[in-house]
């Protein structure tokens, strides 16, 4: 892990690639152009690119018409407002009729900083992956960002694929595959199992070095897809080290750490701990501030990890 880019800034690059090799792609944005990047979209494709002001909504109604006539539709904004504000329009007017709608909205989490909890959601996961048929992705870092956004559009139906604003740690590079629904493994361990997803896998990561020096062998599981879940890997996973650490930057209520905890109850039973946002509201702050106000730290994962490999 070196550079850091956010993945946020993958959506203008990728939708620019797509916007040349799928002249059927268009963009709609909530009058947040800059912020989201899609600005850069709208100079390659201004007539394919359409500003639907602050109305997210009504931007949500213009893609779900638009994909009826055979366009794959990307749309903007804040993850807050894309997801809680328009929830009605995403549930009934994209997801019921399965149309080809990718909702990529950015400043997820509450690393978007000194905005504070208006506009910092901790609960777009959950409202997403409740939603029947839409797939819910959340990349660790740019390229994988920048992978699923082109991948989504070969996906049939709604894509749910979460951005930040922060620059975080860079994982992968451009060669990385990313498949829709799979796990990756990122570290062998034997004495307890990282799952984590977006910004918590570098955390991961650290985490994972650091239980090293300590003695404790610890193995980290990038799940990028919140759903489909990819049972086969996390139970394999946790087959062999019988105990589980699930991060993320996001309530502990319906985001990955209650996916795995239901996989689990359901199919093998093991130690979960669950390091997230723990029934608050965000707050200002600068990112890295509150990632440790709200114990979303590598530390916070040793911490958890240690707990559990000392029964």
């Amino acid at each position: 892990m070196s550079e850091k880019r956010a993945t946020r800034e993958a959506y203008g690059e990728a939708l620019v690639e797509l916007g040349h090799e799928y002249p059927n792609i268009v963009v709609l944005e909530a009058d947040l152009a800059k912020s989201t990047t899609t600005i850069k979209f709208k100079k390659e494709f201004p007539e394919r690119f359409f500003d639907c002001g602050v109305a997210e909504q009504n931007m949500m109604a213009m893609a779900a018409g638009l994909a009826t006539t055979g366009k794959v539709c990307y749309t903007g904004s804040f993850a807050i407002f894309a997801t809680g504000r328009a929830f009605e329009q995403v549930r009934n007017t994209i997801s019921y009729p399965k149309l080809n709608v990718k909702i990529c909205p950015t400043h997820a989490g509450i690393t978007v900083g000194p905005d504070g909890a208006s506009h910092q959601t901790v609960e777009d996961i959950a409202l997403m992956r409740v939603i029947p048929g839409m797939m819910v992705i959340v990349p660790a870092d740019f390229y994988e960002a920048k992978k699923a956004i082109k991948v989504a559009v070969e996906v049939e139906g709604p894509v749910f694929i979460r951005l930040g604003r922060a620059a975080v740690p860079t994982i992968f590079d451009d060669s990385y595959n990313f498949v829709p629904g799979k796990a990756v493994r990122l570290r062998e361990g034997q004495d307890v199992s990282i799952l984590a997803t977006g910004i918590m896998v570098g955390a991961g990561l650290k985490s994972a070095e650091d239980l090293g020096r300590q003695g404790i062998s610890a193995e980290v599981v990038n799940v990028s897809t919140i759903k489909p879940l990819d049972e086969e890997t996390i139970l394999s996973s946790v087959e062999k080290t019988g105990k589980v650490v699930v991060a993320e930057e996001h309530s502990i209520i319906g985001g990955l750490g209650s996916a795995v905890a239901e996989l689990l109850c359901e199919k093998h039973p093991v130690p979960v701990a669950r390091v997230g946002i723990k029934d608050q509201f965000g707050r200002s702050g600068e990112p890295a501030e509150l990632l440790k106000h709200y114990g979303l730290t590598s530390e916070d994962i040793s911490q958890a990890a240690r707990q559990l490999t000392a029964y």
